[in-house]
């Protein structure tokens, strides 16, 4: 695909180990491996008037089969994995390369910028919904094993839910170390009732015949869109595939999906028809009545913990967006606490995770079942992939024509199956899908308010800032007093020097022996070699201009940073320096650039973020705060 492996971001990563090919199953793999516990229930059981008639089990399981290959396998396991930032995948790993892709543009930059953050907004919702569907369809399975307990479906999936978000800040290594083999166990089991119910009934392998889903298709018309919404459900999760390859590797997922969860998927589903072939009354929950009487409480017991893991997963899928948000200016700083000292992934996000469990918890009272809750559901996920290929589009300039012209009609037969699953899920906007869409769209505001609040806010600092020359010659003219010592003013702008330092100035009439002017700028890369990491300028009279650059994925600390600033012959001691930071406390005056309430809300958000102390890692005991007033 790639004209050469140096200048592709389509690269191929043929290095991997065995053990990664284990690892990544239960973390890539755990929403869509759960699929299988509600999908076709909600297909046959659900609100799509299909009946499970011969004709209607084949081509539906026709349209799963081939789901799996076309968007799972060929889309994402094959073409957008090779899209990789560094090695690093995701939306945000997506945007960034679409971005540095188009910076001569500036319009275009803004739309791409807008589709990515649409993109992440519709994964936080996707996070909401995830682990309440999941959850509760598997406790669905009292229903079948013990009818008389179906009114404890709610509350016992409420208690799971809530423990699990009260159990974040311990960090997921305590069960860390059971997702892998609870999930290879799972699929084995996906497959062992799936198997025995095809020897039964082979009849159902008829159903990976393309033939049957058109004519399917065709046959229900105008229903085809209600019954592709809910057939959408067997892939949910797919954007792990994607999201987790710069964990395991681009080779590892790809060998896992294609050698073992994929067929054990199937497996199970073919068997899932096979039993409405035989006993079409089995629509009502197939999944469980797939098992034998005998082995209803063990499959509960592992569907709800393997469920609890699915939902782990997109938990910390959902701190670790957050985090690569507030890096990329696209959040205010929010606080994250590793939970880890080996393991530097594993963080806890408490005002994501709150979120996350007050809108779950709500969605749980608020549907009470995951057959109402997928129509939530299948809107959050297939946007996610409009957006994903939309991106990717992005990126076909920097092919020669000759690759191009296929890539793009690969991606553009793609983006149809992705509106098309889009537009299926439309009409459930009354039934539940507007939640959806309420969740994606409030992200978005907070995520693009954030963005547009910040660049005025650069503006009206920059254009009040003095450059750093006049600086050095107010300190040569005027006879400041320099004081031993050193001052580091961190500044949001890469120009000019910061108004803290020109306050100071003013009224103290004092600087320090040595002066530097601190920028952290997170550059559009996963991380950022140590050798890159300072750029450092000498204006004169012990005034330098300091520039600290981290990748998307890494941890900012100034005191660290500061360290490495004596390899290029500057001494700073972070322990004896004294750090001047700036607190802005900005007014709305309703001024041209954003609408008086996004500049209210922007203001909100700002004053909630994280203490600038905190965030940076620098010693409070040495910091110098400003107030500073800017009308935006």
């Amino acid at each position: 695909m790639a004209t050469s492996r140096k200048n592709s971001d389509f690269e191929l990563n043929s290095g991997f180990r065995w053990p990664l090919v284990v690892g990544c199953m239960g973390v890539v793999f755990g929403e869509i491996a759960t699929s299988p516990i509600y999908a076709l229930r909600i297909v046959f059981a659900g609100h799509t008037g299909i009946t499970p008639t011969q004709g209607h089990v084949l081509g539906v399981l026709s349209l799963v089969f081939w789901m799996l290959v076309l968007v799972v396998g060929i889309k994402y396991a094959v073409l957008i994995m090779r899209a990789d930032n560094k090695g690093d995948g995701g939306i945000i790993a997506l945007l960034s390369l679409v971005q540095r892709s188009v910076k001569d543009y500036p319009r275009l930059r803004r739309m791409v910028l807008a589709v990515g953050l649409a993109g992440a907004s519709l994964f936080f919702g996707d996070a909401i919904i995830a682990p309440a569907i999941s959850v509760m369809g598997a406790l669905e399975g009292l229903k079948v094993g013990a009818p008389g307990l179906k009114g404890l479906v709610v509350p016992i999936t409420l208690m799971v839910l809530l423990l699990l978000f009260m159990l974040q800040h311990r960090g997921t290594s305590f069960i860390s170390g059971l997702f892998s083999p609870v999930m290879v166990i799972w699929m084995l089991v996906l497959a062992a009732l799936g198997i025995q119910s095809i020897v039964q009934t082979p009849e159902i392998l008829a159903a990976l015949n393309p033939a049957h889903g058109f004519h399917f298709l065709l046959e229900i018309k105008m229903r085809s869109l209600v019954v592709l919404g809910a057939i959408v459900l067997v892939i949910t999760g797919v954007e792990a595939l994607y999201a987790d390859m710069g964990h395991f590797g681009m080779q590892p997922i790809r060998i896992a999906w294609f050698l073992y969860v994929f067929p054990l998927l199937t497996a199970n589903y073919l068997g899932q028809g096979a039993l409405l072939l035989r006993e079409p009354s089995a629509s009502s929950n197939p999944f469980y009545l797939l098992a034998p009487s005998w082995s209803f409480l063990p499959l509960l017991g592992l569907a709800t913990l393997t469920t609890i893991i699915a939902s782990q997963a997109v938990i910390s899928g959902a701190f670790s967006l957050a985090a690569q948000a507030v890096r990329m200016r696209f959040l205010p700083r929010l606080a994250v606490r590793h939970t880890s000292q080996g393991r530097s992934g594993q963080i806890y996000v408490p005002t994501v995770n709150w979120m996350l469990a007050f809108g779950t918890s709500a969605l749980v009272i608020g549907f009470g079942s995951s057959t109402r809750l997928a129509s939530a559901y299948g809107i959050a996920v297939t946007g996610g992939m409009v957006a994903t290929t939309l991106l990717a589009f992005g990126l076909l300039r920097r092919f020669r024509w000759m690759a191009a012209i296929p890539l793009s009609v690969l991606l553009l037969i793609f983006l149809m199956i992705d509106l098309g699953l889009l537009a299926a899920n439309m009409p459930k906007i009354l039934q539940g899908g507007w939640v959806s869409l309420a969740m994606g769209g409030g992200a978005f505001i907070l995520l693009t308010t954030w963005v547009r609040g910040r660049e005025l806010l650069v503006q009206r600092l920059n254009a009040r800032a003095m450059p750093i020359e006049e600086v050095v010659g107010r300190l040569a003219h005027l006879g400041v007093t320099r004081v031993e010592g050193a001052a580091v003013y961190l500044t949001a702008s890469r120009f000019g020097a910061p108004l803290s330092l020109i306050k100071n100035l003013e009224m103290n009439q004092v600087v320090h022996e040595k002066v530097v002017i601190l920028t952290v700028i997170t550059r559009d890369e996963p991380s950022v070699p140590l050798l890159g990491r300072i750029k450092i300028r000498h204006y004169g009279g012990d005034i330098y201009r300091v520039r600290v650059y981290y990748g998307y994925n890494e941890e900012p600390n100034i005191p660290e940073a500061l360290n490495l600033l004596r390899v290029q012959g500057l001494n700073i001691d972070p322990g004896q320096a004294t750090f001047f930071l700036t607190r802005e406390h900005m007014i709305s005056e309703n001024k041209d650039g954003i609408a008086p309430w996004r500049e209210r809300l922007f203001i909100r958000m700002a004053m909630n973020a994280e203490s600038a102390m905190r965030f940076w890692h620098i010693p409070p005991e040495r910091v110098v705060e400003m107030g500073l007033l800017v009308a935006l």
